[in-house]
Protein backbone atom coordinates (compact mmCIF):
# COMPACT_ATOMS: atom_id res chain seq x y z
CA UNK A 1 0.00 0.00 0.00
CA UNK A 2 1.27 3.62 -0.93
CA UNK A 3 -0.22 6.70 -0.08
CA UNK A 4 -0.48 10.04 -1.93
CA UNK A 5 2.43 12.53 -1.35
CA UNK A 6 1.59 15.77 -1.43
CA UNK A 7 4.95 18.62 -1.34
CA UNK A 8 4.38 22.07 -0.25
CA UNK A 9 6.76 25.05 -0.94
CA UNK A 10 5.97 26.05 2.93
CA UNK A 11 3.03 25.66 5.91
CA UNK A 12 2.98 26.55 9.24
CA UNK A 13 3.69 23.37 10.05
CA UNK A 14 2.62 19.98 7.76
CA UNK A 15 0.97 18.36 11.43
CA UNK A 16 -1.02 21.64 11.59
CA UNK A 17 -1.80 21.04 7.58
CA UNK A 18 -2.69 17.52 7.91
CA UNK A 19 -4.98 18.38 11.19
CA UNK A 20 -7.62 21.00 9.38
CA UNK A 21 -7.67 19.28 6.10
CA UNK A 22 -9.18 15.62 7.19
CA UNK A 23 -10.51 15.39 3.67
CA UNK A 24 -7.14 14.45 2.31
CA UNK A 25 -7.86 11.37 3.63
CA UNK A 26 -4.72 9.09 4.04
CA UNK A 27 -1.90 10.86 2.74
CA UNK A 28 1.70 11.95 3.18
CA UNK A 29 2.58 15.55 3.30
CA UNK A 30 6.23 16.99 2.79
CA UNK A 31 6.94 20.64 3.12
CA UNK A 32 9.93 22.47 1.81
CA UNK A 33 10.25 24.96 4.58
CA UNK A 34 7.63 25.07 7.95
CA UNK A 35 7.13 28.82 9.55
CA UNK A 36 6.05 26.82 12.92
CA UNK A 37 7.45 23.75 13.58
CA UNK A 38 6.87 22.14 16.85
CA UNK A 39 8.67 19.36 18.74
CA UNK A 40 7.00 18.34 22.34
CA UNK A 41 5.73 20.34 24.95
CA UNK A 42 5.63 23.05 22.67
CA UNK A 43 8.89 23.32 21.36
CA UNK A 44 9.93 24.98 18.28
CA UNK A 45 11.64 22.99 15.68
CA UNK A 46 13.74 25.14 13.23
CA UNK A 47 12.56 24.72 9.97
CA UNK A 48 15.52 26.18 7.57
CA UNK A 49 13.97 25.79 3.80
CA UNK A 50 16.40 23.07 2.05
CA UNK A 51 18.10 21.95 5.27
CA UNK A 52 16.03 18.78 6.79
CA UNK A 53 13.21 16.49 6.29
CA UNK A 54 9.52 17.94 7.18
CA UNK A 55 7.29 15.72 7.09
CA UNK A 56 3.47 13.90 8.71
CA UNK A 57 1.07 11.04 7.51
CA UNK A 58 -2.34 10.53 8.20
CA UNK A 59 -2.80 6.76 8.82
CA UNK A 60 -4.86 4.34 9.94
CA UNK A 61 -4.33 3.47 13.65
CA UNK A 62 -2.11 0.84 14.61
CA UNK A 63 -4.07 -2.68 15.95
CA UNK A 64 -2.65 -3.76 18.90
CA UNK A 65 -0.20 -1.43 19.76
CA UNK A 66 0.01 0.24 22.85
CA UNK A 67 -0.02 4.17 22.72
CA UNK A 68 3.68 3.95 24.35
CA UNK A 69 5.07 2.23 21.61
CA UNK A 70 3.83 3.88 18.48
CA UNK A 71 6.07 7.04 18.43
CA UNK A 72 9.07 4.05 19.09
CA UNK A 73 7.72 2.07 16.55
CA UNK A 74 7.94 5.00 14.03
CA UNK A 75 10.91 6.36 14.79
CA UNK A 76 12.84 3.01 14.44
CA UNK A 77 11.22 2.36 11.01
CA UNK A 78 12.50 5.68 9.92
CA UNK A 79 15.82 4.94 11.30
CA UNK A 80 15.41 1.92 9.35
CA UNK A 81 15.36 4.45 5.98
CA UNK A 82 17.76 6.84 6.92
CA UNK A 83 20.27 4.79 8.08
CA UNK A 84 20.05 1.36 6.11
CA UNK A 85 23.08 0.06 7.22
CA UNK A 86 21.90 0.66 10.67
CA UNK A 87 25.52 1.71 11.98
CA UNK A 88 24.94 4.84 13.16
CA UNK A 89 21.27 6.59 14.62
CA UNK A 90 19.45 5.14 17.49
CA UNK A 91 16.92 6.02 19.78
CA UNK A 92 16.49 8.44 22.57
CA UNK A 93 13.48 8.26 25.05
CA UNK A 94 10.85 8.87 24.01
CA UNK A 95 10.45 9.64 20.39
CA UNK A 96 13.65 11.34 19.48
CA UNK A 97 16.36 10.11 16.96
CA UNK A 98 19.71 10.21 18.12
CA UNK A 99 23.66 9.25 17.56
CA UNK A 100 27.25 9.17 19.17
CA UNK A 101 29.47 11.76 17.79
CA UNK A 102 32.81 12.54 19.26
CA UNK A 103 31.91 10.37 22.53
CA UNK A 104 28.42 12.79 22.80
CA UNK A 105 24.87 11.85 22.37
CA UNK A 106 23.07 14.16 19.47
CA UNK A 107 20.10 14.97 18.25
CA UNK A 108 18.99 14.55 14.23
CA UNK A 109 15.41 14.35 14.79
CA UNK A 110 11.67 14.06 16.80
CA UNK A 111 8.39 12.96 16.05
CA UNK A 112 5.07 13.65 17.21
CA UNK A 113 1.93 11.92 16.78
CA UNK A 114 -1.51 12.44 17.54
CA UNK A 115 -4.99 10.17 17.35
CA UNK A 116 -8.21 12.30 16.46
CA UNK A 117 -10.78 9.50 15.17
CA UNK A 118 -9.78 6.99 13.18
CA UNK A 119 -6.91 8.74 11.70
CA UNK A 120 -3.10 8.62 13.68
CA UNK A 121 -1.07 11.76 12.57
CA UNK A 122 2.57 11.25 12.65
CA UNK A 123 4.99 14.47 12.04
CA UNK A 124 8.62 14.18 11.43
CA UNK A 125 11.34 16.43 11.35
CA UNK A 126 14.97 15.17 10.41
CA UNK A 127 18.67 17.37 10.30
CA UNK A 128 19.61 16.79 6.67
CA UNK A 129 21.90 18.95 6.37
CA UNK A 130 22.30 21.82 8.44
CA UNK A 131 21.53 21.46 12.60
CA UNK A 132 20.10 24.78 14.50
CA UNK A 133 22.42 26.09 16.95
CA UNK A 134 21.12 25.92 20.00
CA UNK A 135 24.01 25.71 23.26
CA UNK A 136 21.03 25.47 25.99
CA UNK A 137 20.18 22.04 24.71
CA UNK A 138 21.51 19.17 27.18
CA UNK A 139 21.99 17.09 23.98
CA UNK A 140 22.88 19.48 21.05
CA UNK A 141 21.41 18.87 17.56
CA UNK A 142 23.15 17.65 14.22
CA UNK A 143 22.46 16.71 11.31
CA UNK A 144 22.54 13.50 8.88
CA UNK A 145 26.01 15.37 6.40
CA UNK A 146 27.69 15.73 9.86
CA UNK A 147 27.30 11.75 10.61
CA UNK A 148 28.55 10.84 7.35
CA UNK A 149 24.82 9.88 6.20
CA UNK A 150 23.96 10.29 2.53
CA UNK A 151 21.67 12.37 1.75
CA UNK A 152 19.02 11.00 -1.54
CA UNK A 153 15.88 12.89 -2.66
CA UNK A 154 13.45 13.95 0.14
CA UNK A 155 10.33 12.99 -1.54
CA UNK A 156 11.87 9.46 -1.91
CA UNK A 157 12.69 9.58 2.05
CA UNK A 158 9.28 10.60 2.85
CA UNK A 159 7.74 8.27 0.77
CA UNK A 160 10.00 5.19 2.03
CA UNK A 161 9.15 6.01 5.54
CA UNK A 162 5.08 6.65 4.81
CA UNK A 163 5.24 3.16 3.83
CA UNK A 164 7.15 1.55 6.81
CA UNK A 165 4.84 3.75 9.19
CA UNK A 166 1.50 1.66 7.30
CA UNK A 167 2.51 -1.35 9.17
CA UNK A 168 3.24 -0.20 12.98
CA UNK A 169 2.13 -3.59 13.81
CA UNK A 170 5.45 -4.94 12.88
CA UNK A 171 8.73 -3.65 14.92
CA UNK A 172 11.74 -2.55 13.58
CA UNK A 173 14.83 -2.85 16.12
CA UNK A 174 16.92 0.02 16.36
CA UNK A 175 20.92 0.30 16.39
CA UNK A 176 20.48 1.33 20.54
CA UNK A 177 18.18 2.85 22.39
CA UNK A 178 19.34 5.52 25.27
CA UNK A 179 19.25 5.42 28.04
CA UNK A 180 20.54 1.98 29.12
CA UNK A 181 19.52 0.30 32.50
CA UNK A 182 21.98 2.38 35.00
CA UNK A 183 22.38 5.65 33.34
CA UNK A 184 21.68 8.58 35.40
CA UNK A 185 18.94 10.98 34.57
CA UNK A 186 17.97 14.10 35.09
CA UNK A 187 14.91 16.28 34.01
CA UNK A 188 12.94 19.28 34.81
CA UNK A 189 11.24 18.34 37.63
CA UNK A 190 13.62 14.95 39.16
CA UNK A 191 16.11 12.61 39.03
CA UNK A 192 16.62 9.25 38.88
CA UNK A 193 18.41 6.09 37.29
CA UNK A 194 16.70 3.93 34.35
CA UNK A 195 16.27 0.86 35.11
CA UNK A 196 15.22 0.02 31.78
CA UNK A 197 12.27 0.59 28.64
CA UNK A 198 8.94 -1.24 29.09
CA UNK A 199 7.35 -3.12 27.03
CA UNK A 200 4.46 -0.79 26.65
CA UNK A 201 6.98 2.15 25.75
CA UNK A 202 7.25 3.44 29.12
CA UNK A 203 10.58 4.08 30.73
CA UNK A 204 11.33 2.63 34.39
CA UNK A 205 13.11 5.12 36.60
CA UNK A 206 14.74 4.05 40.30
CA UNK A 207 13.75 7.64 42.39
CA UNK A 208 14.39 7.96 45.95
CA UNK A 209 10.79 7.79 46.75
CA UNK A 210 10.51 4.50 44.98
CA UNK A 211 9.95 3.42 41.18
CA UNK A 212 8.27 5.47 38.80
CA UNK A 213 7.21 4.26 35.20
CA UNK A 214 7.29 7.84 33.03
CA UNK A 215 4.97 8.16 30.25
CA UNK A 216 5.00 10.09 26.74
CA UNK A 217 4.63 14.15 27.78
CA UNK A 218 4.70 13.50 31.72
CA UNK A 219 8.60 15.15 31.26
CA UNK A 220 10.56 17.66 29.90
CA UNK A 221 14.64 18.20 29.42
CA UNK A 222 15.55 14.44 29.57
CA UNK A 223 19.85 14.36 29.74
Amino acid sequence: MEFPLIRLTGVDSTQAFLRRNPQLGFCTVLADRQTEGRGRQGNRWESAAGTGLWMSSTLPPPVGVAPGLVLQRAMAAAARVLDPEGRTLGLKWPNDLVAWKDGRLVKVGGILGEQIGGRLILGLGVNLTEAPDIPTRAISPACLLDLGLEITSVSDLALHISKFWINLEQESKPLFRWPNPGTPLRWEDGQGTCLGWESDGRLKVAMADGIRRLSVGEITGLG
